[in-house]
């Protein structure tokens, strides 16, 4: 009945899922993806249903319900891995490891995750998605909150998912004893957690990120795996290649326009006799030296809209490094004929731009405030500070903090938050170093005295959830919304008639 009941239930699209992405990236990278696994691994697929064959009598495949987007009905298929017996499907529908009904081909098939790839089919077929949550037997699907199965049944069901990957060795976690108790009081909670973390923020770099831990996880002995929420969520290719493409087209435009303008007025008052095929070779080298060295240095890493005023001095820095780079360039090859003084220029013309681009009105303004704060409070470092969430209360909060009559006492040091988008990034100079879930080997690890939550619009779940990992960090815990709710109390003033005492 309930199997009916959510069959029938209309699609579920949540308002948090990245449309363009869920209906077209996504999809068109699960139909290439699974198509060319299909084509290129059925020579594994036949090797493996005769080695199934020969193990133990049954089928090959194991067909079984889930519970897909929508709340529709579909039959994953799996490599069997049981053994074909009334046994087998009278026992739990989780397995823990040692379980009798697995046969000794199946227990490697599962270790290595091989009985996972017949899903390819459901991928082609629409049933599924290489990346997302995993789907659910409709019996236990039927225990979730209504909102959490509203949230998690918004998108496909996937192969991998940040939860499958940090849960990849499930079975050594649960007792014999008590399979049941342990999965829906520990790790389902959790997995869910994890799926709904993933429904909200889910993109193309994370799903690559997950693909990337998913091969990382299954390799013997490969000790690079995810340590935390942070990394699993926020993987390479999201703190590497994401960054990198949000300002590698920017910056090369910049510096290709700024270098091409300079060469333009360079000849209206001086020779510039290098040819217009070579100019604009040369206008395109200096644009990749830009790209490459603002790389290294880390400008792309940096939120600009909330950067500091010292982050400026990477900029000047990279302009240093291709000014340096392309005048030793030139004097080695001794025959280009481009002018120390054109690169000079050109480099700082394109530094200025960089600038423009990424602080405009508030370069000057954040320089007045930064010089003013130092010159009234030294360089002291106060008690280091860790800030929950990135959004604009963590920013109410590093603000307040820097203030003079603060800043000598406390030194906001990291900001951890669930948005994978902003790991590894820095925002008002504070890097994200990780996800609530790291708080306490953050706390250890970097020395935090003073915990700040500073999340506004959170559900209650996902508040406790937090505040407990704040709590479980031993440290002392300050949390902004009641700080603003005191001060609210005793300053605002009601109905106009004077204010709280």
């Amino acid at each position: 009945m309930i199997s009916d009941t959510m069959s029938r239930t209309t699609p579920i699209h949540h308002p948090l899922t990245r449309a363009w992405y869920t209906r077209l990236a996504k999809r068109a990278m699960d139909l290439f993806a699974s198509a060319l696994g299909l084509l290129l691994l059925w020579p594994l697929f036949a090797v493996l249903a005769l080695l199934i064959k020969r193990d133990s009598p049954g089928p090959v495949f194991f067909r079984g319900p889930r519970m897909g987007r929508g709340g529709r009905i579909f039959q994953i298929l799996k490599f069997r891995t049981m053994n074909e017996c009334a046994e087998s499907y009278a026992g739990p529908k989780i397995t823990a490891e040692g379980d009798e009904r697995i046969t000794p081909l199946g227990k490697w098939l599962r270790d290595t995750k091989l009985n996972e790839l017949p899903q390819l089919w459901n991928v082609l077929a629409g049933e599924m998605s290489l990346v997302g949550p995993r789907p659910e037997d409709p019996e236990f699907a039927a225990r979730w909150p209504e909102d959490a199965r509203r949230e998690i049944l918004s998108v496909r069901p996937g192969i991998t998912s940040p939860a499958s990957i940090s849960y990849h060795d499930e079975e050594k976690q649960l007792s014999p004893d008590n399979l049941m108790g342990d999965y829906l009081e520990k790790i389902a909670p959790d997995k869910m957690r994890l799926d709904r973390l993933y429904v909200r923020h889910h993109n193309l770099m994370t799903d690559l990120d997950a693909i990337f831990w998913t091969l990382i996880v299954l390799v013997p002995r490969v000790s690079i795996q995810p340590k935390s929420e942070g990394q699993l969520f926020g993987g390479p290719f999201t703190r590497l290649v994401r960054p990198l493409m949000n300002w590698t087209v920017i910056d090369f435009v910049i510096a290709l326009l700024g270098a091409g303008l300079v060469g333009l007025f360079w000849r209206l008052f001086r020779p510039l006799h290098i040819g217009w095929d070579r100019a604009f070779w040369v206008a395109f080298g200096i644009a990749l030296l830009f790209s490459l060295f603002n790389s290294l240095i880390g400008l792309k890493r940096v939120e600009w809209s909330r950067a500091t005023p010292e982050d400026a001095l990477g900029i000047a820095l990279s302009v240093v490094l291709v000014v340096a780079s392309s005048i030793l360039f030139e004097m080695a090859l001794s025959g280009l004929g481009i002018p120390s003084g054109y690169i000079i220029v050109a480099g700082a013309v394109v530094g200025a731009g960089f600038m423009v681009a990424r602080y405009r009105l508030r370069l000057l303004t954040g320089l007045a405030s930064r010089w003013v704060r130092l010159r009234r409070t030294g360089f002291g470092v106060g008690e280091r500070v860790l800030v929950v969430g990135a959004g604009a209360g963590g920013e109410l909060v590093t603000w307040l903090l820097r203030r003079p009559d603060f800043n000598h006492l406390f030194s906001v040091h990291a900001y951890v938050d669930d948005d994978p988008s902003k790991q590894g990034m820095r925002y008002d100079g504070v890097p994200v170093l990780g996800t609530p879930a790291d708080i306490p080997a953050l706390v250890e690890r970097e020395d935090i005295g003073l915990v700040v939550y500073a999340i506004n619009k959170v559900s209650k779940a996902d508040r406790e959830r937090i505040l407990a990992a704040c709590r479980q960090a031993e440290v002392r815990l300050v949390v902004l919304s009641d700080v603003l709710r005191s001060i609210e109390t005793h300053f605002i003033p009601r109905n106009g008639n004077g204010y709280h005492d």
